[in-house]
């Protein structure tokens, strides 16, 4: 039980990084790679299929 807390734990703060590290692309950048911003969210979650 402790490890699934942790491991929930573990996986929202690499969703958060996720995040931040892509909302520092410019609009040109997620472009660039296929991208909006309304993408983010999924992207960094792993539920995106472009």
């Amino acid at each position: 039980m402790l490890l699934s807390l942790i491991r929930m734990i573990q996986a929202f703060r690499d969703y958060q990084r996720n995040v931040a590290e892509l909302s520092q692309l410019s609009d040109r950048e997620l472009a660039d790679i296929g991208l909006d911003r309304s993408d983010i969210p999924r992207v960094a979650a792993g539920h995106y299929q472009g």
